[in-house]
């Protein structure tokens, strides 16, 4: 009898819309730059119909969890918070869902700890309290579902205008190795989920994570199998490698769930992993799934292979589609 197959759906980067009203104190700071980048911009391309398409297509597939990558406000108003907190409830259970926050989640100070005590259901790893602290670290966080490990990192900080760089420090790194290690010794397919893309060159340096060369430091330590990703609004695919004796890790990234047709990052999408094997014979597909041009839909885009019988494949071409700055 064959291993089941393991369906995980990832999505990122939701911008849940329209603003709402803001107040003269609200935009009394970075809040102001962001207000007029989308009334300028985003707003004629984020659609929130567009969003509900994907997300009912994604429900289609009956993934047996879906990550989320963050970005799921704009500009971190309690409102916006809020119902990001209600938007996790109609995607599905806690059980079923995992987040981790984007720099928009934490626009201002103060902001990441509200949205994480709002989304602390999803944020929660396996034997965490069932109550949110704000004195407790969540990052890194660990959940097992089926022959999954899912460790979710945070990137996630407060920045002065026009800037967008995350950050991964030292305590987050050595968490995620000791984790990344237990995983491994369960014999689990270890899925590592962050915002910002951890390869040098994926971003603007505006908007770049700090931490890179910890963060492969601590994958080369404790070992994964796939790293997923959001921020660039970009369908890519990079190679990790940790110089440690685990090369070619795929980090894979999605355009924003609510982009919708006419801009120049491509259209919203997902992507759909068929996981299936075990330890030294993993079979991995990706099925990547988009608006159509006309936006009167979702259909089958691209499908790759990165793991037969164990082997990751396709490094030799490390970027897919190389990043707009």
């Amino acid at each position: 009898m064959s291993d089941p197959m393991f369906k995980l759906a990832h999505i990122s980067d939701i911008h849940l819309g329209p603003l709402p009203k803001l107040t003269f104190r609200e935009l009394a700071s970075k809040r102001i730059t962001g207000f007029v980048n989308w009334r300028l911009n985003r707003r004629k391309h984020l659609f929130t119909d567009t969003l509900e398409r994907l997300v009912d297509d994604m429900e289609t597939k009956a993934p047996d969890h879906i990550a989320i990558t963050g970005d799921l406000v704009n500009l971190a108003t309690g409102i916006e918070i809020r119902a990001a907190a209600d938007w996790l409830e109609e995607v599905g259970d806690p059980l079923k869902v995992s987040v981790v926050p984007g720099n928009h989640d934490a626009y201002v100070p103060g902001a990441h700890d509200k949205a994480m005590a709002a989304w602390y259901p999803y944020v929660r790893g396996d034997g965490d309290a069932q109550d949110w602290n704000e004195d407790r670290k969540i990052f890194p966080y660990m959940r097992v579902r089926g022959p999954v490990a899912l460790i979710g990192c945070s990137t996630s900080i407060a920045t002065p205008p026009f800037s967008a760089t995350g950050y991964f420090g030292r305590r987050q790194a050595r968490a995620t190795a000791d984790l990344l290690k237990k995983a491994g010794e369960q014999g689990l397919f270890r899925v590592v989920m962050i915002h910002h893309p951890p390869v040098r060159g994926a971003a603007a340096t505006h908007k770049r994570m700090i931490g890179i060369r910890r963060f492969a430091a601590a994958l080369g330590t404790g070992g994964a199998e796939l790293v997923l990703h959001g921020h660039t609004h970009l369908n890519t695919v990079y190679w990790l490698s940790t110089h440690r004796g685990q090369d070619h890790i795929p980090v894979v990234g999605i355009a924003s769930a609510s982009q919708g047709p006419g801009a120049e990052k491509p259209r919203a999408g997902y992507n759909l992993f068929n996981i299936s094997g075990g330890p030294g014979t993993w079979e991995v597909t990706c099925e990547r799934f988009s608006l159509n041009e006309k936006a009167t839909g979702i259909e089958l885009e691209d499908i790759r292979v990165f793991y037969h019988n164990g082997r990751p494949l396709g490094f030799s071409n490390p970027v897919e589609q190389a990043p707009e700055e």
